[in-house]
């Protein structure tokens, strides 16, 4: 935008669309973050990494892998993997077929954990999200994000 062009200005309806997204996206992953703390004793984002590896194939991803669909950064990652490895759930070794990469691999115990979290983490996703709305809702609200994610990341 040149610095003499006038912005679009959101209108009165943009503007409550853009603060119900914001606010939502402030308040429901700390709603969902204190739900898995409280159950579990595990983070939003550590239950998320753990169900991640659970859907791999031989329930192991690499890291940069694991990094992209769980959609935080490698460092970020290595720091939770880190703890859950201290823990039991993970273990981390060398790529057999690229020693440049490292793989995670889920473990008994971490399935058991991700297991254990998992129906009271659906459970809170399902009453903060899916049960206030209608099936058309819900709908909408999965293309709405998809179109969101499209201008955030063409190639996503």
């Amino acid at each position: 935008m040149d610095a003499t062009e006038e912005p679009r200005w959101l209108d009165p309806e943009e503007t409550q669309a853009w603060r119900a997204l914001a606010n939502t996206l402030i308040r429901l992953p700390a709603a969902l973050d204190a739900q898995l703390r409280r159950d579990a004793g595990i983070s939003h984002f550590e239950y998320q990494v753990l169900a991640l590896l659970s859907e791999a194939p031989g329930r192991t991803l690499r890291m940069s892998a694991l990094a992209t669909q769980a959609e935080g950064s490698l460092p970020r990652l290595s720091q939770v993997v880190a703890r859950l490895e201290q823990r039991g759930w993970v273990r981390r070794t060398p790529d057999p077929a690229d020693g440049r990469y490292t793989l995670a691999t889920l473990t008994g115990q971490g399935q058991a954990k991700v297991t254990q979290a998992a129906p009271g983490h659906v459970q809170e996703v399902r009453r903060l999200v899916l049960d206030p709305l209608t099936k058309t809702q819900s709908r909408q609200l999965r293309e709405i994000g998809r179109r969101i994610i499209r201008a955030i990341d063409p190639d996503h």
